[in-house]
């Protein structure tokens, strides 16, 4: 893997994708690699060069904002990491788990929750609530029992999920930072975006996001997912061609629908990564780079992304987290060789999925390649 510029102008020849943006920095802001490539299409079919200040779906990403909100909700006492979650989500207490179905092929085999949910369960992917299109048994009871999705839905009216496993027993993917949301609404009085904005935006002095859909007309104007491929703004390039998960919501779901440019975004990375007390208290931020799953689940996983448990020589360090948005979006946090940035990939329709995944792999490679070149020349 070489040059992530020269990897990003090939794949823009070949038609594979139209730009990208990458922004990449140290804690004390003394290294800086912002770069904005190629170009995004209008929804008038006009073209123009793609910018730092570009309006991006995080898809995904979307969930370490989510997990800021919940863990600011923590150090202020309104929750607890720990804490049963059945009287301020009652939904969740009364969630079953599903062993499989009987030879009938038609009855769900259901079993009781052996221990409730927490926050830390929703956080970490631990709670045993899944996405129906990674499990089978729930994509089949879905089917049976969840009524047309047409219609907008709720946190609540949409994951009517059953478990897939025994809460804290083991990792599955799943709408757990929706869900956290929910409580972060309920516990606060405010949508998951206004609190968002009050405690993780502002004092960081961001001031362009918006949870789908993005309404306000000086963020329209730069959407690079308000395209001709794309004329409702759902993100389909990031979601692979899709974006139904936007049609059917109503409301601010902390596990996808977050609006807002990869500039701001490397600005919530870089106050983690340099722990500066401006969003959560210093213990909470170590906290989160903690592997909160039980070896059950057999990954490392912190609060808010995928944990790194060993060291990689020239790349990620040791408790690094790190994760994305749909197919095209990039983050990491390293601590230990402090650094922290994200890649965004403007992908063309049908998307090239292998190809734009190895355009990330290069961009977490070499920033760590251009990073190392800067310090030399220090």
């Amino acid at each position: 893997m070489g040059d992530i510029e020269t990897s990003l102008h090939a794949a823009i020849n070949a038609g594979k994708i139209h730009g990208a943006v990458i922004c990449a920095t140290n804690s004390e802001g003394s290294y800086v690699f912002n770069k904005a490539i190629g170009k995004r299409t209008l929804l008038s079919g006009e073209t123009r060069p793609q910018k730092l200040d570009d309006v991006l779906f995080l898809a995904s990403a979307t969930k370490l904002l989510a997990t800021i909100a919940a863990l600011q909700c923590v150090d202020e006492g309104l929750l607890a990491l720990n804490d049963d979650l059945s009287s301020i989500a009652p939904e969740l207490a009364a969630k079953q788990v599903l062993t499989g179905f009987a030879e009938d092929g038609e009855t769900p085999l259901l079993e009781s929750a052996t221990r409730p949910i927490t926050l830390e369960m929703l956080l970490a992917h631990s709670s045993g609530l899944p996405y129906h299109f990674l499990n089978p048994d729930v994509a089949r009871w879905r089917e049976r029992f969840a009524g047309s999705e047409t219609d907008r839905r709720t946190v609540e009216e949409l994951f009517t999920y059953p478990l897939v496993f025994q809460p804290g027993d083991g990792w599955m993917y799943g709408p757990g930072l929706d869900w956290a949301g929910r409580v972060v609404e309920r516990v606060t009085g405010c949508t998951l975006g206004e609190r968002m904005q009050q405690k993780i935006f502002d004092p960081l002095g961001i001031t362009d996001g918006q949870f789908y859909p993005v309404t306000r007309e000086d963020l329209r104007a730069r959407l690079v997912d308000l395209n001709p491929d794309d004329p409702d703004a759902l993100g389909r390039a990031v979601l692979g061609g899709g974006g139904d998960m936007n049609k059917r919501t109503n409301g601010d779901f902390g596990g996808h629908g977050y609006f807002l440019p990869g500039a701001d975004y490397v600005k919530v990375l870089q106050s983690l990564l340099a722990n500066d007390g401006k969003l959560l208290k210093s213990a909470t931020v170590e906290n989160m780079f903690q592997n909160h799953l039980n070896p059950k689940a057999m990954v490392g996983y912190g609060l808010g992304g995928l944990l790194t448990l060993e060291n990689v020589d020239g790349w990620y360090g040791e408790h690094t987290l790190t994760w994305g948005g749909g197919l095209t979006f990039a983050w990491f946090i390293d601590r230990q060789n402090n650094l922290c940035g994200l890649c965004a990939v403007q992908a063309a329709l049908p998307v090239d999925v292998e190809l734009v995944g190895s355009l990330k792999q290069s961009f977490r490679r070499d920033i760590y390649r251009k990073y190392a070149t800067w310090k030399k020349q220090e």
